[in-house]
């Protein structure tokens, strides 16, 4: 397996084909930041919301999702198949590693603090 862009850990790699990967988890430990706060990505079969089970075994199309935090999606991407959306998933962590991906408005009560600890780890201007 390739390793992730600068900044990520896998964090899971399943049997199935997905994949968990965090985001400076030395950063979002708890202690400075609530561990609920680490930016995630997901690479799932079907919707990541879906329950277990026949429903998502079903599924056919994969998923590349971006969390700031468990209610707050940056980003949720549809690909038939998992070769385009594992890509995806490098192409958007080494995005947003770099600063390239715009997570404020994904917020509707924003977060000052984490996000411009978001701001100064990724080179983003908020």
């Amino acid at each position: 397996m390739d390793d992730p862009p600068a900044g990520w850990t896998v964090w899971a790699d399943e049997d199935d084909g997905r994949q968990v990967w965090a985001y400076r988890p030395d950063v979002f430990d708890a202690d400075a930041f609530p561990a609920p706060c680490m930016p995630t990505l997901y690479l799932t079969r079907g919707r990541r919301n879906r329950r277990p089970g026949r429903e998502r075994e079903a599924a056919t199309d994969w998923f590349v999702t971006l969390y700031l935090e468990p209610e707050v999606t940056v980003t949720e991407e549809r690909f038939e198949e998992r070769g385009a959306a594992r890509e995806r998933l490098f192409d958007l962590a080494g995005d947003f590693a770099d600063g390239a991906v715009d997570y404020r408005p994904s917020y509707q009560v924003p977060r000052d603090a984490y996000l411009e600890k978001l701001d100064e780890l990724t080179g983003r201007r908020g």
